[in-house]
């Protein structure tokens, strides 16, 4: 339940969304009438005449829904064929039901459901209907007033108006005139029993714009409240052409709906965002209601401060303002509810829960917990009781209050000294960057206020992104690694190049003249500098070939003074079918597992199947070789051997089919011969 007081009048909306956690829903959260809303819309909603029943239409799919309200609970639901345009209760309770559809149908229900359905021959806005007479009364797309008489069973001739289009009608309930709203700002009002117009009234002269009436309402004999497409209400006395109030709700939207409150003497009326309660007779704002979503229809339940909203949204709205008066009997129970939250001071719908997240359970010992109903999965997080959390708190750390007082000592303490002189501080990561970059904000401010050209680039000290960077010893910059010693030159050079200029352009605001030697002095100091740092970048990539030199030989002098040779060999006898392999193959493989990336690469350049190459300043490149296995090397040696067996077994037959060839040549020249 939401509770907003606008000018001192308390409104309780008993319907609000779930924005608590759904442990609190249980004994916070009051559902006045059980699943009192729609599958995704709310179209419009109506209270019949006993007080019983609430019946609203919505969509989708199409459907009438009625709620008991002395069962607080859905009593029935019917399915349409189409959507609802408007819908009216001729009886006493839900019996006698009327819908005027979206497709021309004009659906009558009794109480066993659908009863007869006939078509109009335009498409329907707004109907109403008239009790003496039996006579409904619809209006729409075209210029006529379609007259439907019940008693007979059929249609009747229609009322020709001067508008175009019709959007609303209404039927005075004490001398039964009716009226009809177009679409060109004009009402027109007809006598039932003559069938003959009897009064014009063009609202558009009053507010001197051209809106369409989109609301219609009568109070009493002489008393008619109108609405216009652009946000204003119009009070007009029968008997005169000219308003008596006109009241704007400056949003610029259609009126939907007017009531008025008898007892209170007030006008209520609803646009799409807003519901405003005003007096009729000085226009003062009573109290005024914004559901959190747009508003189709509003219905006041007769001589209570209870009131139904139909919203673009599935939950259909139930405000109860006690100022405009009790509640009704069968819900009394909101009276007392209301003074008791009237006498208890207001606190927020999380006072009593606190919000932990997984770290701060396995902070508390609480890890356990989750799953449990103590705690509330909700977001990144869970929600609590805040009394378990206060005790398990003082239980995990029971000096809690102790550090909290004396953080607030020392925050005192750290507010008096800002008042004295301040001196420079360095942090404990990275002194010499800190020191180099407060030098240079120093120059670039003393820079900025010599030249009046605007504010200094602020300096990364004072900027909260980097202040990790002087506080986590993981940024520590590393001045022996071989990246820093090649690009420090530049950097150095480049500062000093800034540094020269800041000097320049001061010395520069100083002097009134500018002197010619000086500028030519300053570019072959430019030019000594450029060569400088080019020299200086050599000799680092020197000593860092020197010093790897080094490491590699000291690194092979470790290898041979570990090498050890077996001065007693023995000799193993290997059984057939099995293959040799080194005794230290396992150890090695174990140990390469465990070794890290740095030592792997290490023992491939010197196995010589891995070389390192400096490329560009500060980047490396790597070339390996791939091995082959043990198991590679025996097979292509294997297809050596087969390949040079075949060989040899060609030339041997070839050398033999030869021999064979000569010696019966020789055969048969003998045998002619004899």
């Amino acid at each position: 339940m939401q509770v907003s007081s606008v000018n001192d009048a308390k409104i309780y909306n008993l319907s609000h969304g779930k924005s608590l956690p759904e442990v609190s829903n249980i004994t916070r959260r009051i559902e006045l009438i059980q699943d009192f809303e729609m599958p995704t819309v709310c179209t419009s909603i109506k209270v019949s005449r006993d007080g019983h029943f609430i019946l609203a239409a919505g969509t989708y799919k199409p459907r009438v829904r009625c709620y008991d309200t002395y069962q607080l609970s859905l009593k029935f639901e019917r399915c349409l064929d189409s959507d609802v345009v408007a819908f009216d209760i001729l009886s006493d309770d839900y019996s006698k039901l009327v819908f005027l559809h979206s497709d021309r149908y004009v659906e009558f229900h009794s109480q066993h459901g659908h009863y007869y359905k006939t078509r109009i021959p335009t498409f329907g806005r707004a109907f109403s209907y008239h009790y003496p007479s039996c006579d409904l009364f619809f209006v729409g797309t075209s210029s006529e007033v379609f007259r439907l008489n019940l008693e007979q069973g059929r249609f009747l001739n229609s009322l020709q108006t001067e508008a175009v289009e019709n959007n609303v009608c209404d039927i005075n309930p004490v001398h039964h005139l009716i009226a009809t709203g177009s679409s060109e700002g004009r009402i027109e009002c007809w006598d039932p029993r003559v069938r003959n117009r009897v009064g014009t009234l063009d609202c558009a002269l009053s507010i001197q714009a051209l809106p369409s009436v989109t609301a219609l309402k009568f109070n009493n004999s002489l008393s008619m409240a109108v609405g216009t497409g652009s946000g204003q209400v119009l009070l007009y006395d029968l008997r005169s052409s000219q308003p008596l109030l006109v009241k704007d709700h400056f949003y610029n939207l259609p009126i939907k709906s007017l009531h008025f409150h008898d007892q209170l003497d007030l006008v209520m009326s609803a646009d799409s965002k807003i519901i405003k309660m005003w007096n009729k007779d000085s226009g003062k704002v009573f109290s005024s209601i914004e559901p959190p979503a747009n508003i189709n229809d509003v219905c006041i339940y007769p001589q209570s401060g209870l009131l139904f909203t139909a919203n673009e949204d599935p939950k259909m709205n139930i405000f109860y303002i006690p100022a405009l008066g009790p509640a009704p009997r069968w819900c009394s129970f909101l009276d007392n509810l209301t003074e008791e939250l009237e006498e208890s001071p207001e606190s927020t719908v999380y006072d009593d829960y606190k919000f932990v997240t997984r770290k701060d359970l396995e902070n508390l010992g609480l890890s356990h917990l989750i799953g449990s109903s103590l705690l509330r999965a909700y977001m990144h997080g869970f929600f609590m009781d805040i009394r378990l959390y206060h005790k398990v708190k003082s239980m995990v750390n029971p000096f809690a209050y102790e550090e909290y007082r004396k953080d607030k000592i020392r925050q005192k303490i750290e507010e008096a000294r800002t008042q004295r002189v301040q001196i420079k501080k360095l942090p404990k990561v990275n002194k010499e960057l800190a020191l180099k970059l407060m030098e240079d904000g120093e120059d670039e401010a003393v820079l900025a206020r010599r030249t009046k050209k605007g504010k200094a680039v602020p300096n990364i000290l004072s900027d909260d992104r980097f202040k990790v960077m002087f506080e986590n010893p993981d940024y520590q910059v590393d001045e022996q690694s071989e990246e820093f010693r090649l690009l420090n030159p530049i950097v150095s050079k480049v500062g000093l190049k800034n540094k020269k200029k800041l000097r320049l352009l001061a010395q520069q605001m100083n002097e009134d003249e500018d002197e010619p030697e000086g500028q030519a002095s300053s570019e072959e100091e430019s030019s000594d500098d450029d060569k400088s740092w080019v020299e200086e970048v050599r000799e680092q990539r020197r000593l860092l070939r020197q010093e790897d030199w080094e490491r590699r030989r000291q690194e092979r002098k470790n290898v041979d003074r570990n090498t050890v040779l077996l001065e007693n060999p023995q000799f193993y006898q290997l059984k057939a079918g099995e293959e040799f392999r080194s005794f230290n193959d396992v150890t090695h493989k174990q140990k390469l597992q465990k070794a890290s990336l740095e030592d792997r690469l290490k023992l491939e350049e010197n196995s010589e199947t891995s070389n390192m190459a400096n490329t560009a300043v500060g980047s490396k490149q790597l070339t390996f070789t791939l091995q082959k296995s043990e198991q590679q090397r025996k097979q292509q040696q294997a297809e050596r051997e087969h390949h040079e067996e075949r060989k040899q077994l060609r030339r041997s037959a070839g050398h033999l089919s030869s021999r064979r060839g000569r010696g019966w040549g020789g055969r048969r020249g003998g045998r002619g011969r004899h």
